[in-house]
C-alpha cells in the first residue's frame, strides 16, 4: 500500500498527484510564494476492512476479520510557481477485531483494544512546462504537463506485527487533458523497507525490492445534477516487489477508492469549499502484497463516509 487517500487538489492544480479523503478547491492565498494552499480536517468510518494475517471467526477464515476503523485525517496542498506539495497524515483506529499487542514478552499477547496506526503520505511535482518556461510537456488534447514526480509513505502500528513502513517513490506523472476535474497519472519506481515483529531477532527488518507502482487520481464535477458533487478517487497498483517478512512471493497489489462527493457550505450557505460530506467504496485486492488466494484478509471490500473541514 502506498496510497491511503484521494485528491485535496483541483484543475488548477492537476499537475500533483496529491491524496486525500474529500477532494476540494484550494483557497487562494495572498502569498508572494504559493499560489493557493487548502488545509483540511477530515475524519471517515470505514466499514468493513480487513487485515492480512487476520482470519474471520465464522464461515471462510481466508475471507478474513471484518473490521470496522475509524479515521482522523489532516492534509495540506499547496502549489508554487515550479511545482505543487501534498502532505497527509491519517490517525486510524481499528475495533477490537483488530487488536493491539506487541512482541515481548510473548508474541501472542494482546492487550484487549483495538490497534492504533499512524500513516503519512507526501506527494511532490516540478512541472516539466514550468521549468522550461514553454509549453513543451503539453500535447493538446491529451496532456497538460509532465512533471517530476516524487514522494515518501511512513507508517507506525501498535500490533505485534508492528509495522514501520518506508516507501520513497520517483517518477513523471502525467496531467491528462480532460474536458473538466482532473486526471492525473504517474508512474514511479518504488522502494520499500518495512518491519515484521512477529519473527525472531535479528530477521525483523524487511527490505523489499525496486518494482514499479502506478498511482491515478481523478476529480469530476457532476455538473449535470444541478448540485454541487463531485466523483473523486484513485487508483493504485504496485508490482510484486519481492520475498516479504515471512519469506513468501509477493504478488501485485490493487487499491482502488472512489468517493462522491457533496459541498455541504456551497449548497446549504453558498460558502463553497467549507463543509464536504462523503460516501465512498474501497476495494483492496492482495493487500501489502499478500496473497488473496493464501493470506487470510488480503481482499478488502467496503463502504465508507465522512466530512471534512478546511481550515485554512
Amino acid at each position: 500500500m502506498s496510497v491511503l487517500g484521494l485528491s485535496a487538489m483541483t484543475p488548477a492544480l492537476s499537475a500533483d498527484l496529491g491524496l486525500e479523503k474529500a477532494p476540494v478547491a484550494p483557497k487562494e492565498i495572498p502569498s508572494s510564494f504559493f499560489l493557493f494552499s487548502d488545509t483540511q480536517v477530515s475524519y471517515r468510518y470505514v466499514m468493513d476492512s480487513r487485515e492480512p494475517g487476520v482470519p474471520a471467526t465464522k464461515g471462510d477464515p481466508l475471507a478474513g476479520r471484518s473490521i470496522p476503523k475509524n479515521v482522523i485525517n489532516i492534509s495540506h496542498a499547496d502549489a508554487w510557481a515550479y511545482g505543487t506539495n501534498f502532505f497527509s497524515l491519517d490517525i486510524l483506529k481499528s475495533g477490537n477485531q483488530d487488536p493491539s499487542g506487541f512482541a515481548f514478552p510473548r508474541l501472542s499477547e494482546q492487550t484487549g483494544v483495538g490497534a492504533t496506526e499512524a500513516y503519512g503520505l507526501y506527494r511532490g511535482t516540478l512541472s516539466g512546462n514550468a521549468l522550461t518556461g514553454s509549453k513543451a510537456f503539453a500535447v493538446p488534447g491529451f496532456v497538460k504537463d509532465i512533471s517530476l514526480s516524487y514522494g515518501t509513505d511512513l507508517n507506525s502500528k501498535n500490533t505485534s506485527f508492528g509495522s514501520e513502513k518506508r516507501l520513497v517513490v520517483a517518477g513523471l506523472n502525467f496531467a491528462l487533458d480532460v474536458p473538466a476535474g482532473f486526471l492525473n497519472v504517474s508512474v514511479h519506481a518504488s522502494k520499500e523497507f518495512n518491519r515484521n515483529g512477529i519473527v525472531p531477532l535479528p530477521a525483523r527488518a524487511v527490505e523489499f525490492d525496486f518494482t514499479p507502482e502506478i498511482e491515478i487520481v481523478y476529480n469530476i464535477p457532476l455538473a449535470f445534477t444541478g448540485l454541487p458533487l463531485s466523483l473523486a478517487g484513485f487508483n493504485n497498483v504496485v508490482m510484486p516487489k519481492g520475498r516479504d517478512g515471512f519469506g513468501a512471493q509477493t504478488v501485485t497489489e490493487f487499491l482502488s477508492r472512489t468517493n462522491l462527493v457533496l459541498d455541504i457550505g456551497k449548497l446549504v450557505y453558498d460558502q463553497p469549499n467549507k463543509v464536504d460530506a462523503f460516501v465512498g467504496f474501497q476495494y483492496w485486492r492482495n493487500k501489502f502484497g499478500n496473497d488473496m488466494r493464501r493470506v487470510a484478509g488480503s481482499e478488502e471490500k467496503t463502504f465508507l463516509a465522512g466530512f471534512a473541514f478546511h481550515i485554512l
